[in-house]
């Protein structure tokens, strides 16, 4: 669309917002609603984890093929028939009658709405002009990355209040207004000649992508490759991606075009988006469990937590997008927004058990001021020479690496969390000595006797938590070091195209 193109419309806009809401939202609103669904499936902790597992499984293994979809069908076909089948499936998993039902319909879910982010992305990219981009990607951002951060206070909220079905009938009503509102205004994309569905490339990556997210979502609780399920499934997954990466690099037909990483913006672009998640999201994830399992705040209270991060992020991506971008390098937004954010985590490296709810929010917000900064701009980097119509396949594996990063960031987190919980239990426990002069003075100060019977457990519990908050420490400061290893990553792009 050219600098002189009309404005889109707001129903476009809508339209895109909600549809990608959906698809991020699922991710995060379902988790608060798992220990309710225990109780209604008969299932075990383990086994209600494949409520999750199933719908990013089956997520990561179909975006990559959005552009593949979009020639063969056209993008308005394909995002109409995914939001279609969205909102059936939501339904059919708001009324689920067994686990093993639930998972066949989250499978569906997240099938049909593995494309809905990465087409969100290009119709906003082809509905605004080219340099007003970055308020494109801004309002795109605002559904990406809030919509985690307000997930688990709304699924604690529809739980508590009502039903966790309603966790999933929410998406039809909100999905029946975005294809109402998509099927007047989203145009339909030229199709490509139809050629013969590269099936073997297909099975590779199915395969690769199916087997690492499993490796990500399982190995925590069954303890790495000391399981022979997660040592299998890795040998598959890595096996299969290998021989998947040559062969596409031979053929000119490859299910995916994996060429598209010789874009020097584009492949660097995939790396930041996918560090930046992956150290994003450990923080979003652990969050919860620091303010209501550690510092004891209840639900609905642990929940106002996230909402000025949130609301201090959708504000200043509107401005960056709108009357910043096109006057400062992008490169500089990102790298400022770095700045933000790695020093937010150390600021909560310094947590202690005595932190007040201000002490909690206002490190948020400085990184909901990083998040602005750098999650937009990004994807105006990244996408600014990749060529229109190699678009949608672009966007989808921009998407796979973003998820991909989530999932690791998720996956290394809880591992960190726990390895430092027990260094941190050992080092104190180490202390808990008769003969220790500190360890008298603090049974004086706390008025434990220790002569009471109960003395024991409550001082093994006090030095669980002051273990658990030390991990946490040093969880912050290992996300830290992680933003700032990806500074080398932005100097390395290419300055953006003047617009």
């Amino acid at each position: 669309m050219s600098a002189g193109s009309p404005a889109p419309s707001f129903a476009v806009v809508v339209a895109v917002m909600l549809t990608a809401l959906l698809e991020v939202l699922d991710l995060t609103v379902v988790n608060v609603s798992l220990p309710h669904m225990i109780g209604s499936f008969g299932a075990t902790p383990d086994q209600i984890t494949w409520i999750v597992t199933s719908y990013m499984i089956s997520t990561i293994v179909v975006m990559p093929l959005t552009g593949y979809l979009s020639a063969r069908y056209g993008r308005r076909t394909v995002l109409l028939t995914s939001i279609t089948g969205f909102v059936i499936t939501s339904g059919l998993c708001g009324a689920a009658w067994s686990l093993g039902s639930m998972v066949l319909f989250r499978l569906l879910q997240g099938a049909f709405g593995a494309v809905l982010i990465p087409l969100s992305q290009t119709v906003l990219l082809d509905a605004f002009p080219r340099e007003k981009h970055g308020k494109a990607m801004a309002i795109w951002s605002i559904a990406i990355m809030v919509a985690p951060i307000v997930g688990p206070t709304i699924g604690g909220y529809i739980t508590e209040y009502y039903h966790w079905r309603w966790v999933f009938y929410i998406n039809v009503p909100i999905g029946a207004i975005a294809l109402l509102l998509a099927l007047g205004q989203i145009a339909e994309t030229p199709r490509g000649a139809p050629r013969a569905t590269d099936w073997t490339g297909l099975v590779l990556m199915s395969l690769a992508l199916g087997c690492l997210q499993a490796v990500l979502d399982l190995g925590h609780h069954r303890d790495w490759f000391a399981s022979k399920l997660i040592m299998g499934l890795t040998l598959i997954g890595g096996f299969s991606g290998v021989i998947f990466v040559i062969r596409g690099l031979r053929i000119p037909h490859n299910i995916i075009d994996l060429h598209l990483f010789r874009n020097r913006n584009f492949t660097l672009g995939c790396v930041l988006i996918a560090g930046y998640c992956l150290a994003m999201y450990g923080t979003i994830t652990l969050l919860p469990l620091l303010t209501q399992r550690l510092l004891g705040y209840p639900a609905d209270t642990a929940g106002l937590v996230f909402l000025p991060r949130g609301a201090v992020s959708a504000v200043l991506m509107i401005i960056i997008g709108s009357y910043i971008v096109n006057r400062v390098d992008a490169r500089k937004i990102i790298g400022l927004g770095l700045v933000f954010t790695t020093v937010a985590c150390y600021a909560m490296a310094q947590f202690t058990l005595a932190v007040d709810m201000w002490g909690l929010i206002w490190p948020g917000m400085v990184q909901g001021v990083g998040m602005a900064m750098i999650f937009g701009q990004i994807s105006v980097v990244t996408f600014d020479t990749v060529p229109r119509d190699r678009a949608d396949e672009a966007a989808g594996l921009y998407s796979v690496t973003r998820t991909l990063g989530s999932a690791i960031g998720v996956a290394l987190a809880g591992t960190l969390f726990v390895r430092q919980e027990q260094v941190h239990w050992n080092l104190l426990g180490g202390h808990v000595s008769e003969f220790n002069p500190n360890w008298t003075q603090w049974l004086e100060r706390t008025g434990f006797d220790p002569g009471d019977a109960s003395t024991p457990a409550l001082v093994a519990r006090e030095i669980l938590r002051q273990a658990q908050m030390q991990a946490f420490a040093d969880l912050y400061w290992a996300i830290a070091l992680c933003f700032v290893l990806m500074i080398p990553f932005v100097i390395m792009l290419r300055r953006p195209i003047p617009r």
